[in-house]
């Protein structure tokens, strides 16, 4: 896999790097939004990783251009603001996760291979089960004209089951890819996620596989 580190300090892209590069990936850093836009230019990658503050810019505007150019690669944004407004400020941007500094190593790599196996969310992608659309690309669910507010983890869970066209996702899968981890307290939370997303959307939405996992059935 191909990774692409956007971080202006150099130690932290080191470091970040280095990490990223344990598991066997190709890494390259950028110390800029310009010099992230001609490593883009020169070639494809698999998982960006863009740190919020750049001197020629910041994360959130690269990852709006990146997007308006058509660029679909995974953007997993490093910020040091843990406020939700930014959070839900990088997902509007075209983020696709997301990570608090300080951070754990291990939560990184553990990132990083997620939305690497996941691949590029379809952007535009919009399902709809019964009287509820959800639209993936802007998080947005609605129940005709009523807005159903999710949390960004539970749109974490959401969307991975909606790219899947109502393919089964195993627990494991989801627990990596929304948490890190498939850690015992990880899987406890999901439990919570998926009955507070069912009481949200309601029962019919997220169909549980015994045994296997869980799926957001095709629809429309």
């Amino acid at each position: 896999m191909r990774v692409l580190v956007v971080e202006d300090h150099a130690e932290t892209r080191e470091l970040v790097t280095r990490a990223i590069a344990r598991d066997g990936h190709v890494v390259a850093g950028a110390g800029s939004a310009e010099e992230a836009r001609r490593a883009l230019a020169a070639g494809s990658w698999d998982v960006l990783v863009v740190d919020l503050g750049l001197p020629d810019g910041d994360g959130l505007m690269l990852c709006r251009v990146l997007r308006s150019e058509g660029h679909d690669a995974p953007v997993l944004v490093l910020t040091a603001q843990g406020a939700v407004a930014c959070r839900v400020e990088c997902l509007d941007a075209g983020a696709d996760d997301f990570l608090p500094k300080p951070f754990a190593v291990a939560e990184l790599r553990a990132r990083v291979r997620a939305l690497g196996r996941r691949g590029p969310l379809p952007r535009g992608l919009v399902r709809t089960v019964g009287e509820v659309r959800l639209d993936v690309t802007a998080r947005r669910a609605t129940r005709g004209a009523a807005a159903i507010p999710l949390t960004a983890r539970e749109w974490a869970v959401i969307e991975l089951l909606v790219a899947r066209g109502g393919a089964v996702v195993s627990r494991e899968e989801i627990l990596e890819a929304a948490w890190g981890e498939a850690s015992e307290h990880a899987s406890a939370s999901l439990d919570v996620i998926i009955a507070r997303a069912r009481r949200k959307l309601g029962a019919e939405v997220i169909r549980t596989v015994r045994g296997e996992g869980y799926a957001v059935d095709a629809g429309s």
